[in-house]
């Protein structure tokens, strides 16, 4: 059997012997739009639950439009173009515009990078600022949130340029989300556009650990809630999410309101990622290639999304390009510092919250269940082990190890598109993979 699996931007193809257990998780085909321009405009004047976006914008002086950085693969040019044109049919002018890059703790993007992400033509034209939460004088306090767990709170500041827009957009992708369910909706505001102490609380060792903080699920969901909550207080006017195939085509176009809009986003995304698939006892998975598997912190995705699709004591397989390295500087340091899964694991709940330790945490409650080997040009070797993963040179080499480990007769589950597909049992209706 020949499978490519998705690996930084070429992808890597992968042979495995058909005479061994193996199933095959795809997300299930949904059609790309025909016509996705004439969808996206149509969505701007027929929106979910909400005036359409010129009346929106009629006696607005300013806007503020939010976008996803670098690490989504969202088609941001293609839903710019027609939202810019409509605001300034609206009466918007252009140096009133601001899009703003919803970062969270991540890096800014700048130069090719965001060149590649939303046009040369809107860059040059339009005034593009990326968030620095960790700028206090960039936030402005609106507030405290309940947290959703203990009877906590959280003290929230978001982004000025954001608060002090007359009109606040936000754009993304829906897609499974390791701990908040699903991205896109309230996320571009929490964590994309919050200060980084609100970001902190946000990912807190409880939240992160609670078993309703997964991939797919919003109900009683904390860290869900306190993203809904935190956008509720900062106002989102208007959202424009889209869906994605296999290939990164558009299969959906959601725009509205930021709740309405969203859930029909979320439903949709359902229908595409959620696999139907029985524990196995390897699994061979991806980072869902570039722009999700440029670190090691993003490639955590990748190990976490594969998890309900393992048993107990198995062998994770993940390749995934890594080419910017292990990840910030915060997380790099963490890295080195490990010592083992239970030490970590200790250290975080008794003390205070350091930034990018959620993605660690994440990944030591993925290692509590099985091993990963780990299949990757861009961190040595001895890198990897420090992270107490398993580095491998190869897909090949890591299954021959793996089927030694659990025998020949091992079932084994590849999901080439990573963290793109949500493994469920297989009931309740879901559809059956590949």
């Amino acid at each position: 059997m020949n499978v490519t699996l998705r690996y930084g931007r070429e992808g890597m193809p992968v042979d495995i012997s058909d005479d061994l257990d193996i199933q095959v998780l795809r997300l299930n085909p949904l059609p790309p739009l025909a016509d996705a321009a004439t969808a996206l405009e149509d969505s701007f004047r027929s929106p979910i639950h909400s005036p359409s976006l010129d009346r929106l914008a009629q006696g607005r002086e300013s806007a503020c439009i939010v976008i996803s950085d670098v690490t989504r693969p969202v088609p941001n040019e293609k839903i710019l173009e027609p939202m810019l044109a409509c605001l300034h049919d609206s009466g918007i002018a252009e140096d009133k515009i601001t899009i703003l890059v919803a970062t969270g703790l991540h890096r800014p993007n700048e130069g090719p990078e965001l060149e590649e992400m939303i046009g040369a033509k809107i860059k040059d034209k339009y005034k593009v600022i990326n968030h620095v939460a960790r700028d206090n004088q960039m936030q402005t306090p609106i507030g405290e949130v309940p947290l959703g767990i203990n009877g906590d709170s959280a003290r929230v500041a978001i982004d000025s340029i954001y608060l002090q827009s007359d009109l606040k957009i936000t754009t993304g992708l829906v897609e499974p989300h390791l701990m908040a369910g699903y991205s896109g909706g309230r996320k571009l505001v929490c964590p994309g556009i919050a200060s980084a102490e609100t970001i902190m609380q946000f990912h807190s060792p409880p939240m992160i650990g609670h078993p309703k903080a997964y991939a797919g699920n919003v109900q009683e969901n904390p860290v869900h809630k306190m993203s809904r909550a935190v956008a509720g207080i900062a106002g989102v006017d208007f959202i424009c999410n889209v869906t994605l195939s296999e290939n990164r085509e558009i299969t959906g176009v959601f725009s509205g309101d930021l709740d309405a809009a969203h859930t029909a986003g979320m439903a949709h995304v359902d229908q595409q990622s959620k696999v139907a698939c029985e524990p196995a006892d390897i699994v061979i998975t991806s980072g869902a290639g570039y722009p999700l598997d440029t670190t090691l912190y993003q490639a955590v995705k990748g190990m976490v999304g594969a998890l309900p699709a393992i048993k107990p004591g198995g062998t994770m397989i993940l390749a995934a390009g890594m080419s910017q390295g292990v990840g910030g500087h915060e997380f790099s340091e963490m890295c080195r510092s490990l010592r083992s899964v239970d030490e970590f694991m200790a250290r975080i709940y008794g003390s205070s919250v350091v930034i990018d330790q959620w993605q660690l945490q994440e990944m030591m409650q993925v290692l509590q269940k099985c091993e990963v080997m780990i299949i990757s040009d861009g961190v040595p070797a001895e890198t990897l082990r420090d992270c107490l993963l398993t580095p491998m040179p190869s897909v090949g080499e890591a299954l021959k190890a793996a089927l030694k480990k659990h025998g020949n007769d091992a079932k084994i589950t590849v999901i080439p598109e990573g963290p793109y597909v949500t493994p469920a049992p297989r009931h309740n209706g879901v559809r059956h993979g590949a």
